[in-house]
């Protein structure tokens, strides 16, 4: 497969809106192994395998294991997430699929069981912000397996 696009060869600045998103985020106080959970479950859903490529590794840098990892297909059957994790695991996946059964009532009240509502607003604004990622790297094919740990910090 032949990249379309790279970003050389958009102009300058198009990408500065998620950029400073993503720094808000790290910034945000939400635990950055729970936002590679959840780039890495976004991305699996969306099929990008860039950004599977480049959240396995920070993941795996931030001391994820490959079980949950590999696992996180599987979340629902899986003994190793705890209930927080699964909480936004089921949010992270409705927000995706907004087009299929939208968040529910009861779906939000679990997440109000572990984050407040602004904790909630910045973990909405995470997964928006990996899935404008997910679109951007399919629709351009970027090319996986290159990435480094930390190389948009």
């Amino acid at each position: 497969m032949e990249q379309r696009i790279a970003f050389t060869d958009v102009t300058k600045g198009l990408f500065d809106g998620l950029f400073k998103t993503e720094m808000y985020l790290k910034k945000s106080g939400i635990d950055p192994k729970l936002q590679e959970l959840i780039k890495y479950r976004v991305s699996q859903i969306n099929g990008c395998a860039y950004c599977l490529d480049m959240h396995h590794k920070e993941a795996i840098a931030l001391g994820e294991t490959e079980q949950r990892l590999y696992s996180l297909t599987a979340w629902k059957e899986c003994p190793y997430y705890s209930d927080k994790e699964r909480a936004v695991l089921a949010y992270a996946e409705a927000v995706t699929n907004l087009h299929q059964h939208g968040i529910t009532d009861a779906l939000f009240e679990t997440l109000t069981q572990y984050f407040s509502k602004a904790e909630i607003a910045d973990l909405t604004m995470a997964i928006a912000n990996i899935n404008s990622w997910n679109r951007l790297n399919i629709s351009f094919r970027t090319v996986p397996g290159n990435y480094k740990v930390g190389q948009f910090n």
